[in-house]
């Protein structure tokens, strides 16, 4: 298989610095201050589903469809981090959402 660093990195930080971004503000949109943390991860692990459209867009192929199958998987594990309170850029996320409301 390719290096597929940028990827890896990507899927990586993407519930950090994508996702935990449009989740706080999609609360604050709503009006919506106090959340639960399981409420939060969700909305986070919501978000970073959207990547999965954006792996659809890739060319079809037997490549592509390799990277395809190991950016999903990928995904998969960070999104089961999210969800057990495993990451813990998220975990902090939340909790600086609640003290700054």
């Amino acid at each position: 298989m390719p290096d597929f660093f940028e990827i890896e990195r990507l899927v990586e930080h993407l519930a950090k610095i994508y996702s935990t971004a449009c989740a706080t503000s999609w609360y604050k949109v709503n009006n919506i201050s106090n959340p639960s943390i399981g409420e939060f991860r969700n909305k986070v692990i919501e978000f970073m589903k959207h990547f999965e459209y954006s792996l659809s867009t890739f060319p079809q192929g037997n490549d592509s469809e390799k990277f395809k199958k190991y950016a999903c998987s990928l995904l998969k594990k960070e999104i089961e981090r999210v969800q057990n309170g495993e990451n813990k850029e998220v975990e902090k996320r939340y909790k600086y959402f609640l003290d700054y409301l």
